[in-house]
C-alpha cells in the first residue's frame, strides 16, 4: 500500500502545451495519433557548419494570442511558451480569467521547470553587449527558471506556493510529481505544473552536437529521432512547453470539473554514476519505477501502458527497456509502450510536462500515441513499442519516465478516475 494512506488525492483537470506537433493539446493529439512529426531542418540560424542541423522547432507560434506585447518584452522564449501553454491549460480547467476569492488564490499555486532556461536572451545580450550601461533591466527576469512560474502566477493572480524544478530531462516530471505532493499534504489545494524550455540556438545545438548526443540524419529530419530502432543515432532536440492544472479531488468534483486522470504515484532516484551517461545496469531507472509504484500502492501487473523517457539514444533506450523488463518482470511483454519523442523531438525540460499530458490523454481516450520510425527493432529492445501506428489502451493505470543528466530520475504513474 501507499505510505500515507491520508493523504489527500490530486487529479489532472487542465492541460496546455505549446511544442512542434502543435500549438494546442487537440491539435498536437491529432497529430501524434496520425504519427505526423514536427521534426524538421533548423531554419532560425546558419546550419552549414554544423553536425546536426534538424530539431523540433515550435511553428507558427504567436504570443499576442496570449500575452501583452509590452509584457513580452520581459521574457525569454521560454517564459513565452509557458504563458501560452499554462493559459490553455488554466481555461481548459475552467480558471482562465476568473474572479477566484483570495482564500482561493492563496492555496492555488505555480511550479513550472526548467531544464535550461532563457538561453537565447543570454546569447543575444552577450552577442549585443555595448558596456554596462546598455544591459537591459529586463535582462536576467528574463533568462532565470522560476519567472516562468512567476509570470504565469502574476498573469493569473495565483498566490499559493510559488517554485521551480531545474532537473533537466527529468524536470516536468518532477514539477508535476513536486507539486502533487503540495497538494496531497495540504500546502495548497490547486496548483499549475509542468516544464518549457527552448534552447534552439547557436549554443544549445552547438553545445549537445559537441557532446555527440544529437542525430546527425540530416537529409531525412522526420525519420532520424527513431527510439528503439537499431540506426538510432542520437536525440533531436525539440522545444516547448507541457502545463496541467492539478487539483485536489474533491474540489474537482465538487465544481463538476473534467478529470483526465489521477496522479496516484510519483517517485525520484539518483542514478550517482556519471554526468551525461546512465547506469549500464539501469539500477536508477529500476529503482524510480519501483518507488513509483510503492507510492501507489500498486503491483507492476496494475500497469497498462508506459509512456517512455525513449530518446533515441543507442545506450539509453536499452538501458531503459532493461529497466522496465527488470521491474515489470513477465509482465513487461503485455506492456504497451511508447515514444512520443520519435515525433516531438526531446524538449528537455519541457518533456516531462507534454509526456505526463499524454500518458493522462492515452487514459483519458483509450488510444496510444504510437512510436514512429520503427523500420527494423533493436531485439534489445523487444517490448511491445506500438511501432508505427496508434495503439488501443485498454487499462487505466499508465506511467510516465524521464531521466536526466546528473543521473537524476523521475516518474509518475496516472490512472483513470
Amino acid at each position: 500500500m501507499s505510505p500515507n494512506t491520508n493523504r489527500r488525492r490530486v487529479v489532472i483537470t487542465g492541460m496546455g502545451t505549446v511544442n512542434p506537433c502543435g500549438n494546442s493539446v487537440p491539435a498536437t493529439w491529432a497529430n501524434l495519433l496520425a504519427g505526423k512529426s514536427g521534426i524538421g531542418t533548423i531554419d532560425r540560424f546558419d546550419v552549414s557548419e554544423y553536425t546536426c542541423k534538424i530539431a523540433g522547432q515550435v511553428k507558427d507560434f504567436n504570443p499576442d494570442d496570449t500575452i501583452d506585447k509590452k509584457e513580452q518584452k520581459k521574457m525569454d522564449i521560454f517564459i513565452k511558451f509557458a504563458m501560452a501553454a499554462a493559459f490553455e491549460a488554466m481555461a481548459d480547467a475552467g480558471f482562465a480569467d476568473q474572479d477566484m476569492p483570495k482564500a482561493e488564490r492563496e492555496m492555488f499555486g505555480v511550479l513550472i521547470g526548467s531544464g535550461i532556461g532563457g538561453l537565447s536572451t543570454i546569447w543575444d545580450e552577450a552577442n549585443g553587449y555595448r558596456g554596462p550601461r546598455r544591459i537591459s533591466p529586463f535582462f536576467i527576469p528574463s533568462l532565470i527558471i522560476n519567472l516562468a512560474s512567476g509570470f504565469v502566477s502574476i498573469r493569473h493572480g495565483l498566490q499559493g506556493p510559488n517554485s521551480a524544478v531545474a532537473t533537466a530531462c527529468a524536470t516536468g516530471t518532477h514539477a508535476i510529481g513536486d507539486a502533487s505532493r503540495l497538494i496531497m499534504h495540504g500546502y495548497a489545494d490547486r496548483m499549475v505544473a509542468g516544464g518549457t524550455d527552448s534552447v534552439i540556438t547557436q549554443l544549445g545545438v552547438g553545445g549537445f552536437a559537441a557532446m555527440r548526443a544529437l542525430s546527425t540524419r540530416n537529409d531525412e529530419p522526420e525519420k532520424a529521432s527513431r527510439p528503439f530502432d537499431v540506426g538510432r543515432d542520437g536525440f533531436v532536440m525539440g522545444e516547448g512547453a507541457g502545463i496541467v492544472v492539478l487539483e485536489e479531488y474533491k474540489m474537482a468534483k465538487a465544481r463538476g470539473a473534467k478529470i483526465y486522470a489521477e496522479v496516484a504515484g510519483y517517485g525520484m532516484s539518483g542514478d550517482a554514476h556519471h554526468i551525461t551517461s546512465p547506469s549500464m545496469d539501469g539500477d536508477g531507472p529500476m529503482r524510480v519505477m519501483r518507488a513509483t509504484l510503492k507510492d501507489a500502492g500498486m503491483r507492476p501487473e496494475d500497469v497498462y501502458y508506459v509512456n517512455a523517457h525513449g530518446t533515441s539514444t543507442p545506450a539509453g533506450d536499452k538501458l531503459e527497456c532493461m529497466a522496465i523488463k527488470g521491474v515489470f518482470g513477465g509482465h513487461a511483454k503485455a506492456l504497451k509502450v511508447s515514444s512520443t519523442k520519435s515525433m516531438t523531438g526531446h524538449l528537455l525540460g519541457a518533456a516531462g510536462g507534454i509526456e505526463t499530458i499524454f500518458t493522462a490523454l492515452a487514459l483519458h481516450t483509450g488510444k496510444i500515441p504510437p512510436t514512429i520510425n520503427v523500420e527494423n527493432q533493436d531485439p534489445e529492445c523487444d517490448l511491445d513499442v506500438t511501432a508505427n501506428v496508434a495503439g488501443i489502451l485498454d487499462g487505466n493505470v499508465a506511467l510516465n519516465n524521464n531521466f536526466g543528466f546528473g543521473g537524476t530520475n523521475a516518474c509518475v504513474i496516472l490512472k483513470k478516475v
